[in-house]
């Protein structure tokens, strides 16, 4: 009886902390959200997450640690579903569409990230390139390899034009983020601060950068 009255208290506990950090991470993403890594202040994120600072602090001692949580959750669902697609034999147009697709869906729904990145560039890039590499694992899987061997047979085969893996990579990520990490600019100057204006021309966006990316190449 006495076991299992620990089991269960050990159980409830284990469950209390778990919804505890679900909390936590939630109110980090939003306040990362509208602040970004340097406006965001601890104290804000544990009363929005409704604990204390210090019971914060035990979970995630920094607030660099905790972004760092956070920006792992994100590319937690992305980076999988991007590895089997460019292992796979897919054509290299349908792996493009693939990956603009997910990757919009990841910034539109974690638009901190992209200025994260840009604020940290300057200021600890070391470190944004270690976060990076660990979350990203570009590496992990050759699969810039894979693709620049993809580019070659399909020039050769008179599909598309010749053209390295990095220069595509980079054609399609900056294509994919500068609309995100410029929006206050892009919406006020070009769209007179209309939110619901900009909101749509982001998910025509999407079609626009497939269709522009690949007509690039198209031989």
């Amino acid at each position: 009886m006495w076991l299992n009255y620990l089991v269960n208290t050990y159980s409830f506990m284990t469950e209390h902390e778990k919804n505890t950090e679900d909390k936590i991470l939630d109110a980090a993403k939003d306040v990362f959200q509208q602040k970004g890594m340097t406006g965001a202040r601890m104290q804000e994120i544990a009363d929005k997450a409704g604990i204390n600072k210090a019971l914060l602090h035990y979970y995630y001692r920094t607030k660099e640690k905790l972004f760092e949580k956070v920006f792992e959750i994100a590319f937690s669902l992305f980076i999988p579903k991007v590895k089997e697609m460019m292992s796979s034999d897919k054509p290299i147009f349908e792996k493009i569409e693939f990956f603009v697709e997910n990757y919009l869906n990841l910034l539109q729904k974690h638009p901190y990230i992209p200025g994260f990145i840009i604020s940290e560039l300057n200021r600890n890039p070391k470190m944004l390139v270690s976060l990076i590499e660990k979350n990203v694992q570009l590496k992990e899987g050759n699969f810039l390899g894979i693709l620049e061997s993809q580019i070659k047979q399909e020039v050769d085969k008179g599909i598309v034009k010749p053209i390295s893996a990095h220069n595509l990579m980079t054609n399609v990520i900056s294509l994919c983020i500068f609309p995100i990490v410029a929006r206050p600019i892009l919406q006020g100057v070009l769209f007179d601060n209309d939110k619901k204006e900009f909101d749509v021309f982001l998910e025509q966006r999407r079609t626009f950068v497939k269709e522009y990316v690949i007509n690039s190449i198209k031989a």
